[in-house]
């Protein structure tokens, strides 16, 4: 009896073990391809945030962090631009037209964020909500970006627009009931822009 237990439990180590390093391995793979694809866009986000007159030593990280945050590089519109040129969701399908719709729309937030005196959570956040979140953060006498303001912005368009901004009446969505772009979106961003950075710095030593 106690050799059967001391089996089972050996097969039941191994079997946690063999999951384990199969999540480490999977993790890995989704990792390294992801980074792939976006770094196969870096040359186009770095040519495009130029064209931009923007810094893209600096904000290449950032961009690409938006982009990782809005489809991991997949798809043909990987910046989800289409919306923010005044399109359908998703209505950009080559995905240089989506990083170029993307690039100006980033670099028109980022400098209207400047010349307002906002922060960098606030101009990514912005990319998410539009230039009015700017100009909400402003008009309550505020530099920083915060996920209370967000969420605050968010509740005041769903107020103006309640049958459009419903998260499709899904009281589960996490979102709910701020359901006017996303409030945690800027620190989602953000957590990410190291990773980015230090991914383009291997690149650039692959050079």
């Amino acid at each position: 009896m106690k050799r059967k237990r001391k089996s089972a439990t050996n097969t039941i180590i191994v079997l946690i073990m063999v999951i384990y390093f199969g999540y480490l391995f999977t993790n890995s793979t989704i990792k390294q391809n992801t980074e792939q694809r976006l770094l196969k866009y870096l040359p186009e986000i770095t040519n495009e945030l130029e064209s931009n007159q923007l810094n893209a030593e600096e904000l290449a990280p950032v961009v690409l962090a938006i982009m990782d945050q809005e489809s991991h590089g997949k798809g043909n519109d990987p910046m989800q631009s289409s919306e923010s040129a005044g399109l359908n969701r998703n209505a950009i399908e080559d995905p240089l037209e989506s990083i170029k719709q993307g690039v100006f729309h980033f670099a028109e937030m980022y400098k209207y964020g400047q010349t307002q005196g906002v922060d960098m959570e606030a101009i990514i956040q912005s990319y998410n909500m539009g230039p009015g979140y700017i100009d909400f953060i402003v008009r309550n006498n505020q530099v920083e970006h915060s996920e209370e303001s967000a969420k605050t912005y968010s509740e005041y368009m769903v107020e103006q627009s309640p049958t459009i901004y419903t998260c499709n009446n899904d009281k589960l969505n996490f979102r709910y009931p701020y359901c006017y772009g996303d409030f945690s979106y800027a620190e989602k961003v953000t957590s990410k822009v190291e990773e980015m950075s230090s991914m383009i710095e291997k690149y650039a030593r692959k050079l």
